[in-house]
């Protein structure tokens, strides 16, 4: 059972209700880990942990020496119950752990578009970095995609390319930068231009995941990361 620690010095109430349901998506879970695979390792910190879903998930394929779920809704984080030496959560966000340079890795997915002030979450994340650690980041991409869904869940925004890396210190040098599931971006467009649901259905997530996904790996490659609905980004800390 994986321990539970607090270092919330305030309570915190995830507002969205999705992530049962995000959890059946197992092709698109699968899909970004292997790009985001060569740059996981050490000591990692998972922020906005949620349910553990991601965790069972990365844990599994990806070595590792220990694995932080940082979760600041309490409940959530009670949730997290994965059977793995060296994995531990803990309560809290990145501006309650120490400022010591203490993880290899640092995992935000489908995190970042729920901080208000991302510049400064970023900041205070990279200074939790080792010299040679990797910054990862994955969000929905493009604002003209932003529906009464991305406002239901939390969402401060979306993401282009741009205004993802804006949002990075400069010290951090970037390693990758690209847009994925090029084939669901289209999706996207047509529920935000016909439908415009504040939630979609187990059934539509398991349509796109089980048919729009795949077809995403082999367009993705053709465009060359320069569609999609999600961004991901990884940059590396070089002092």
């Amino acid at each position: 059972m994986t321990p539970l620690q607090t270092a919330a010095s305030q309570t915190f109430e995830y507002q969205g209700s999705e992530l049962g349901i995000f959890e059946k998506a197992v092709h698109w879970k699968r899909y970004w880990s292997t790009k985001i695979r060569p740059y996981v390792c050490g000591d990692v910190l998972e922020v906005g942990a949620g349910i553990g879903a991601n965790t069972r998930l990365l844990a599994r394929e990806m070595p590792f020496r220990s694995w932080t779920c940082l979760e600041p809704d309490a409940t959530l984080a009670a949730h997290i119950r994965i059977p793995a030496p060296g994995i531990h959560a803990v309560c809290g966000t990145v501006a309650d752990l120490p400022r010591v340079a203490s993880f290899d890795s640092i995992l935000y997915v489908d995190v970042l578009e729920h901080i208000g002030d991302d510049r400064a979450e970023m900041v205070q994340a990279a200074a939790l970095l080792k010299p040679g650690g990797h910054l990862i980041v994955l969000s929905p991409a493009h604002q003209f995609l932003y529906t009464p869904f991305d406002a239901a869940i939390g969402h401060f925004r979306r993401y282009s390319r741009r205004t993802l890396a804006d949002a990075i210190p400069r010290e951090l040098r970037q390693q990758t930068l690209m847009y994925m599931d090029s084939v669901g971006m289209l999706a996207s467009l047509a529920n935000r231009v016909l439908l415009s649901q504040s939630m979609p259905t187990e059934g539509q997530i398991l349509l796109w995941d089980r048919m729009l996904v795949p077809l995403s790996r082999l367009v993705d490659p053709l465009c060359a990361g320069r569609l999609g609905k999600s961004v991901l980004g990884v940059w590396r800390q070089v002092s």
